[in-house]
Parts: structure tokens; C-alpha cells; sequence
């Protein structure tokens, strides 16, 4: 437990705004504490963050102790790298799906949780609670899953206001000329097949950006960012300027030189997952190793291969 006492400069002030200032916390952190009935003014439980101090009073901060970040290996590869009252972000491995979908027969994530024993909460529709980020099957990676109404809510906007910072590696065949830039190319569902996207006019507003980390002889390995989040994006894009993802004949790719490289997915991988945490206000970021098989790869891209 922490006291403190409101100074008298700060009389009239929002009881949510004066703790935030004695204490130290984040606004939105000092929200939490009220939510659950832990920040005392004056001996009493403040109830709502508008209520006004006087100056003077004892404030009570009851402080539990900090989740510490908790790792654990579920079935069919399936890494947690962090999970805390709030939420828990993944590392997903290829051949598992973010939640379960009409067609698919797999794991996934969702189910994988469940499995463990991690709660997840309500929101969402009913295959896909706590869901507020997708990866592809065939893609590799990080993403989290919400585990309180409020993580949910404050994360889902913090996609559609695109304020979560994404990165994708991707390998692609050929060489990207510029070296980086921007996609910006609307995508829909392609009209001849409902099981992959295409850019066409009138489809939704969507932008990568790529930087190019290495440039090799069959392939070059990008860095990639996005402001938007389009199914199959990255892929689509990539494919839609004449560099498709090794490993990804749905969109183009050589298959010849998948099988060179021992590749039976696409080379596609989230390598980093950061954002305002949705309680606590402080940033947070996550890193994803390459998994072995596109670690091999991408060495006998390197080779020369």
C-alpha cells in the first residue's frame, strides 16, 4: 500500500488526475486501480475518477504485486511469451490458425488457450473471443490475445487506429527496385476465388511499407511494416508488384525454388509485436526468432543457392 497526501495546490482537481500527479502512475493505470475498488480517498473507495479533491486528504493506493511475465510452451509449438491479468501474446507456429473458421479442420489458437487454462474474454464472436489480431495459417509469429473486456476494447482500437507497431521479415524473389517504399493498393476478395485477395479497384484502403535488409542472388529479404491489416496484405502486395513471397505459389511464387530451399509454406514471419499496454499505459514490445525452417532457408538463399 502507498499513501499519500493531496497537496493543496491541487484542491478541485479529478481525484483520477491528483493520484496520477502524487503517484507517479499513468492515468489509465490509476484507472484500474479505481475499476477495482483500490484507490481510498479520505479512507473511502473512490468510485468514479471525476469525483474532486479538496486538498489535504490521504490518498490510498492498495498495490498488489506486479504480474510477472510467464512463458510456457503449449501443444503443436505453440509458444506464450507474456501473459499478465490482461492479456497474452503468442508466438504462433505455421499450421495453426489464429481461431477456429468454416474449412478449417486444425489447432488453433484459440483452442490452444483453452486447452492451458487461459480465460480469455467473452468479446468477439464466439470462434474468435479475445481475438483481436489474425496471422495467416501459413504465417509465423506474434500476436496477442485479449483476456479482459478492457484490454479488448482499448486494443481493438489501437489496431483500427493503427497506433500497434507491426513488423513482418518477409523473403521474396527477386529485388524490389526502389530497394524501399510503399505499397498503397486496394485489396478485396479476388472475383474468381473466394480463397485469396487480390488488389482491385474499389477494395479496401490498404499500405505496407518495405525496407530491404539483404539482397541476395534468387531473393531478397524484406522488413516490413503495416499501416493497414488486410488479409493475406503483405502477401498480396508483395505479389502485386512482381516479388511474391518465396514459398507462396497461392500468390506467384517459383515453386522450384521453394523445394530448392526445403520450404513448404510461405516466407513470412511477425518478428516484433509493440503497444501501449491497455491498463498500465506503458509500452510494450515483443521479438520473434526465425523458426527453424525459414532460418534454413534464408542460410541457403545466403550460400547462394
Amino acid at each position: 500500500m502507498s499513501l499519500f497526501i493531496v497537496p493543496d495546490a491541487l484542491a478541485g482537481e479529478r481525484v483520477d488526475a491528483a493520484a496520477a500527479r502524487v503517484s507517479g502512475y499513468s492515468r489509465s493505470r490509476i484507472d484500474t486501480f479505481i475499476d477495482a475498488g483500490q484507490l481510498l480517498l479520505g479512507g473511502s473507495a473512490v468510485s468514479k475518477g471525476s469525483q474532486r479533491v479538496a486538498g489535504g486528504e490521504l490518498l490510498e493506493l492498495v498495490e498488489e504485486a506486479a504480474p510477472q511475465p510467464v512463458t510456457a510452451e503449449l501443444a503443436d509449438g505453440v509458444r506464450i511469451v507474456y501473459e499478465d491479468a490482461d492479456l497474452v501474446v503468442v508466438d504462433k507456429p505455421v499450421g495453426v490458425a489464429a481461431h477456429p473458421s468454416l474449412g478449417w479442420e486444425g489447432p488453433s489458437i484459440t483452442q490452444h488457450l483453452a486447452a492451458a487454462g487461459v480465460a480469455v474474454t467473452t468479446s468477439g464472436a464466439a470462434e474468435r473471443q479475445g481475438v483481436v489480431q489474425r496471422l495467416d495459417v501459413g504465417t509465423s509469429g506474434l500476436m496477442v490475445v485479449a483476456k479482459s473486456e478492457v484490454a479488448y476494447s482499448v486494443l481493438k482500437q489501437a489496431f483500427r487506429d493503427r497506433t500497434v507497431d507491426k513488423t513482418y521479415h518477409a523473403l521474396v524473389q527477386g529485388h524490389p527496385d526502389p530497394f524501399s517504399g510503399t505499397i498503397e493498393a486496394p485489396i478485396a476478395r479476388h472475383p474468381g476465388a473466394d480463397w485469396k485477395m487480390a488488389v482491385i479497384e474499389g477494395g479496401r484502403h490498404s499500405v505496407t511499407h518495405y525496407e530491404t535488409l539483404e539482397a541476395h542472388r534468387a531473393a531478397t529479404l524484406l522488413e516490413i511494416h503495416l499501416e493497414t491489416g488486410r488479409t493475406h496484405q503483405i502477401r498480396v502486395h508483395m505479389s502485386a508488384i512482381g516479388h511474391p513471397c518465396v514459398g507462396d505459389p497461392l500468390y506467384g511464387s517459383d515453386p522450384t525454388l521453394a523445394q530448392r530451399l526445403g520450404l513448404v509454406r510461405q516466407w513470412l514471419h511477425a518478428v516484433e509485436l509493440g503497444f501501449i499496454h491497455p491498463t498500465t499505459g506503458e509500452y510494450v514490445k515483443f521479438s520473434s526468432p526465425y523458426p527453424d525452417d525459414l532460418a534454413l532457408a534464408l542460410e541457403q538463399i545466403r550460400d547462394g543457392r
